[in-house]
């Protein structure tokens, strides 16, 4: 039996680099959030948990919190169910209309915010939305949408196509074919594009920053915090927060994702 031969140092070092330059800025926002100092500087001054205390009482924090949550559930549910609808038809259907709708629906990922963001600020004022918590809900299942269409073809491509194909035998139209096979072995999968889509919506910033109207979502808040630098330690607080939050849903979705992939059939 042959063995795999072991990387070459050098490419051990670069990951080992590779995962320092990425990850050592992230794990200095929570060192510093404990920090008994509105500078982010060596040496630490002390142990403090003020920075974390003064997140209850802040109104605006709360709101903007309450803004990214009713935002981020409303995407969620909408590009989960245009996901799993787009996945489906491009699969079950394979015609060209189902592969250009699916590629239109991935397409987002490659466009740069900046571009998204004029371009749906452009849209919703000839509606006449206008910026809005609507517009930022619509801008947000364009952004969330491609993740569910990638995770929930993944999901339908890894049922056995036996399994479909017997259901059509036994006279299940293509509706009851999805409803009542598809559907239930692909729902630990819907659950966690899902949980992604809601942890796109939560986290997106240029695309709500042209949309947003009088009601700003957390991250809008975060970035207007920076403008004042006494803020700085609370808005670690709150970074901190939010990138445990986010570890904790991506993992959640991970282990959904997987779960569902362990009861197909083989």
């Amino acid at each position: 039996m042959s063995t795999a031969a072991p990387a070459p140092r050098w490419l051990s070092g670069y990951v080992a680099g590779y995962l320092v330059f990425l990850y050592l800025p992230v794990a200095l926002i929570p060192l510093f959030s404990f920090n008994d100092s509105i500078q982010a500087a060596f040496p630490l001054k002390g142990f403090t948990l003020a920075w974390y205390a003064g997140l209850a009482g802040n109104d605006t924090l709360r709101g903007a919190l309450l803004n990214s949550l009713v935002v981020g559930l409303a995407a969620a549910t909408v590009a989960t169910g245009c996901g799993v609808t787009v996945a489906y038809a491009e699969l079950a259907f394979a015609t060209r209309f189902s592969w250009l709708v699916a590629g239109l629906a991935r397409l987002p990922i490659l466009i740069p915010g900046v571009i998204v963001g004029i371009a749906l600020l452009i849209v919703v004022n000839l509606a006449g939305l206008g910026p809005s918590r609507i517009a930022i809900v619509l801008g947000h299942v364009l952004v969330a949408l491609p993740t569910t269409v990638i995770v929930m073809r993944g999901a339908f491509a890894a049922v056995p196509r036996s399994i479909p194909e017997a259901a059509r035998d036994l006279g299940a139209g293509e509706a009851v074919v999805f409803r009542r096979v598809m559907l239930p072995l692909a729902a630990p999968a819907a659950a966690s594009a899902f949980m992604l889509a809601f942890l796109t919506s939560f986290d997106e910033f240029i695309v709500a920053f042209f949309l947003a109207g009088t009601e700003p979502t957390l991250p809008l808040y975060v970035w207007s915090q920076l403008r004042f630098p006494k803020s700085l330690p609370t808005v670690m607080a709150l970074g901190t927060a939010i990138l445990c939050a986010s570890i904790a849903i991506a993992g959640a979705a991970e282990m959904l994702r997987r779960r569902g992939l362990r009861r197909l059939p083989a």
